[in-house]
Parts: structure tokens; C-alpha cells; sequence
């Protein structure tokens, strides 16, 4: 008989311990100035930081050098001389290369989810309201557990492919109790992802009627929120709105899977949104 080999990733297993993250923790973990280690994203290029103050009268670099249209000329009479929509932005940087004078900056600000459109735009104020009848509800009928379904409406595949690091070891998605399902009769939320084109308007309503009541339904990367560099072209609308009414919407391109795990333990009202007006305290 030969002899038994112990594989070498259990020898690694056994060497390394506990792979997982410890982030988060507790119910109300709130991110920190060093969030970003914690959670395994040290490093991370997040959305761009905007600052009005220093916009400079006729310029429009950042206008003219954003693909996806996140960056546009505010109407006349604005506060401000542009208009910055996050819900758009695909996070690559070129408004900071183009700007002249630092308006736009870099950051590592990844937590993008929130349950009102409106605060995925720049303005002074803050537009939303705490959500707290979602907050009930959620609390009644979930606890602290939520099976999601996932529709792929036309991604670019980007979006899967955090999804999937949801379920390894590292971030282990099951330790806090949310899981993915295969069919829509099991599922609490629909997650969607791509710029929802036309093809898949017809498959993602069926799923959404499979699903019992109550049902969220989360928009995730920025196709999924507002079509991204594809909307409104001739296969595909402007993302999930006006097809289903959306719970959460996660901009990114894609977004990271803290982002992810942020924004679904944001529906259970486990964290709490952190974007207001377009930017996270502090911004």
C-alpha cells in the first residue's frame, strides 16, 4: 500500500489558520481611516473626490474627457459650474489626469451604495431620507438572513467576477448569513448586474414576478444604475430604472466585494449608508 500524502494546501491550511477577514465586524462596523486594510482593499483606487472651490470659469477638461457622461455642464444658474453624477462613473481616473487645477481627486472611497438615486449626485445637501419604513420592513420579515438571486443583464462579466470572491474564503459571504440562490421562489432580493438590454428586460420581469413578496431588488456596477459607457445605445437602455423598482443602487465599474458586502448588509440595515449628496463624511 503506498503512503498517504497530506495534499500541501492542507499543509498550508493548517500553516496559515483563519483566512478569512475580519471585516466586518459586529452589526454597525463602520468603515475607519484604515477600513481599507482591514478589509483587504489597501491600495484601492476608489471614486474620484470632487471640489467645487477649485473649478476654474471656462474650463471644461473634465466635460470633455469623461466617457460615460458622469461629469457634465451644470445648467446656468447652478451653484456649481458642473454637474458630477457617481451613479455614472466608472472610476477611471481620467478626470483627475485632465484636470488643471485639482477639482477632482483621487481616493480610496469604495462604500458607493445607497437607496436614493439622487445620492449618487454632487450637491451641497443631502437629498435622502434615512429609509426607516425599509428598515422596518426588512427587520419583520428577514432578521438577519437574505437569499439573493443573481441576473446577469449584460455584463461585461466584471461585475461575476467579484461576485464569485463573494463565496471564497475570504470574504466568506455565508458567515453573515446571506446566500445565493438558483431560483427566484427562494430568493428575497434580485441582484442585477449589465446595462439591462433590451433581450433581457423580458427574463429579468419573470424573475422579479418568480420571486415571493416582500422583494428588493439591487442594482449592481454602474451599467446596472445608468447603462455605464453602454447606455442608451442601440442594444441596451440607461440601466435598471423604469424596468424595476430598485432598492439599492452600487455604482463602480465594478464595485469591490466589501463594496458589495456593504451594500447588502446596508438592506438589512446592518451598516449604514455612508454616501450622502454624492460624497462620504468627510469628502
Amino acid at each position: 500500500m503506498p503512503r498517504e500524502v497530506t495534499p500541501l494546501w492542507t499543509l498550508y491550511g493548517l500553516r496559515r489558520g483563519k483566512a478569512t477577514i475580519r471585516w466586518p465586524v459586529g452589526d454597525r462596523s463602520e468603515p475607519g481611516p484604515d477600513e481599507n486594510a482591514v478589509c483587504g482593499q489597501s491600495g484601492f483606487v476608489g471614486m474620484p473626490r470632487f471640489d467645487p472651490a477649485k473649478c476654474q470659469d471656462g474650463c471644461r477638461e473634465c466635460v470633455d474627457a469623461c466617457m460615460p457622461d458622469a461629469i457634465s455642464l451644470a445648467p446656468p444658474g447652478s451653484a456649481e459650474r458642473v454637474k458630477v453624477d457617481y451613479g455614472r462613473c466608472v472610476a477611471c481616473q481620467i478626470c483627475i489626469e485632465s484636470c488643471p487645477t485639482g477639482a477632482f481627486m483621487p481616493s480610496g472611497d469604495w462604500a458607493f451604495g445607497v437607496r436614493n438615486r439622487d445620492d449618487l449626485v454632487w450637491a451641497k445637501a443631502a437629498a435622502s431620507d434615512d429609509g426607516m419604513a425599509l428598515k422596518r420592513e426588512i427587520r419583520r420579515v428577514f432578521g438577519r438572513s437574505l437569499h439573493v438571486r443573481h441576473v446577469d443583464a449584460g455584463s461585461c462579466n466584471g461585475c461575476e467576477s467579484e461576485l464569485q470572491a463573494l463565496n471564497n474564503p475570504y470574504y466568506n459571504l455565508h458567515r453573515l448569513g446571506v446566500f445565493f440562490t438558483p431560483s427566484p421562489r427562494f430568493a428575497d432580493l434580485l441582484l442585477v448586474t449589465g446595462p439591462v438590454t433590451y433581450a433581457m428586460r423580458g427574463p429579468l420581469r419573470e424573475a422579479y414576478e418568480g420571486m415571493p413578496e416582500p422583494r428588493f431588488v439591487m442594482a449592481v456596477g454602474t451599467c446596472a444604475v445608468s447603462g455605464g459607457t453602454n447606455g442608451g445605445g442601440y442594444a441596451c437602455g440607461k440601466g435598471l430604472d423604469g424596468v424595476l423598482p430598485v432598492d439599492i443602487y452600487l455604482p463602480g465599474c465594478p464595485p469591490n466585494p466589501p463594496a458589495m458586502i456593504h451594500a447588502l448588509l446596508m438592506l438589512l440595515e446592518r451598516m449604514p449608508q455612508r454616501v450622502r449628496a454624492g460624497r462620504l463624511p468627510g469628502a
